[in-house]
């Protein structure tokens, strides 16, 4: 588990992968963190810290570990090298660094590089599927006394994200939305109906399921608040689990840990209505407002 609040620069996925194969490689040596330590001429905890993605990658520190490692070939040395430069490169959210609290700048890289997404979200649309309207209601709502730079610049932090549903091969997005999420008003009527009208869009697309978790449905797994689930196309890189709270989020990484989310989920799926039915109760919804 991972608590997003201790600070330090969220990781980039990519990070994250060649701090496990240094990992692996340690492992395989037969060396401990203190004897990898004594080779740079650190201390035991910047080799875990580093293992753990908690800090950047060295090029110079990466390049004699590898060399202590038994990894001599000048091709593969300079290929490893390579990717730890370009982990060390910042995200295209680094831009909204000002405006990007750190244990979002952690989600957003792993749904970045997510091969699927599944969420559950009882209280509003998911960032990825909302209008620029409908993200302004619910961030000013959030945020009464932001300034109006501030609110603008979120705007357009959470329509950027959007484009990794539109990249050559985009994640599976699966969301099951609790019905309370389209029966709250936000913004008004126009921007209740438009938003509604993006969902029948979205969910139209092969790589988008939405299913709606009616009233009618009773108490389900998942009541206590919203979660995601992130999966990559990357061996060395488990499942990911984020459970957001107003100060932050919690992310966990351990299988025990995700299986119960992903079990929650997956029992949710069954309870909630089917993604057939979920364009005529769009529609039924919207005829309403």
């Amino acid at each position: 588990m991972v608590d997003s609040r201790t600070g330090g620069g969220a990781p980039t996925v990519l990070r994250v992968v060649l701090g496990r194969r240094l990992q692996h490689l340690r492992e395989k040596c037969g060396l401990s963190y203190e004897e990898a330590g004594q080779a740079l001429d650190v201390t035991h905890a910047t080799v875990r810290r580093m293992e753990k993605a908690e800090v950047g990658l060295k090029v110079l520190y990466v390049e004699k570990l590898l060399q202590t490692y038994g990894v001599t070939d000048p091709t593969e040395l300079e290929q490893f090298l390579a990717l730890v430069r370009q982990a060390n490169q910042p995200g295209w959210w680094h831009r909204y660094r000002d405006v990007l609290p750190e244990w979002f700048s952690a989600f957003v890289s792993l749904e970045s590089e997510s091969h699927s997404i599944r969420a559950y979200e009882p209280h509003y649309v998911p960032g990825l599927l909302q209008t620029e309207g409908y993200a302004r209601a619910v961030l000013r709502s959030g945020m009464p006394q932001a300034p109006e730079e501030e609110i603008r610049r979120q705007v357009a932090l959470r329509m950027e994200r959007q484009a990794v549903l539109d990249r050559d091969e985009p994640p599976m997005l699966w969301v099951v939305m609790d019905e309370t999420v389209l029966r709250r008003s936000l913004g008004g009527s126009e921007v209740m109906r438009e938003q509604i009208d993006v969902l029948i869009e979205a969910g139209r697309r092969p790589h988008v399921r939405l299913q709606i978790m009616p009233f009618s449905a009773g108490p389900h797994p998942a009541m206590y608040g919203p979660f995601h689930l992130f999966r990559f196309p990357i061996d060395e890189l488990p499942d990911v689990a984020c459970a957001e709270s107003l100060v932050g989020a919690v992310y966990f990484d351990q299988r025990d840990d995700v299986t119960t989310f992903l079990e929650a989920l997956d029992r949710m799926c069954a309870q909630a209505a089917p993604v057939s039915r979920t364009e005529a109760m769009l529609s039924a919804m919207r005829k309403e407002i």
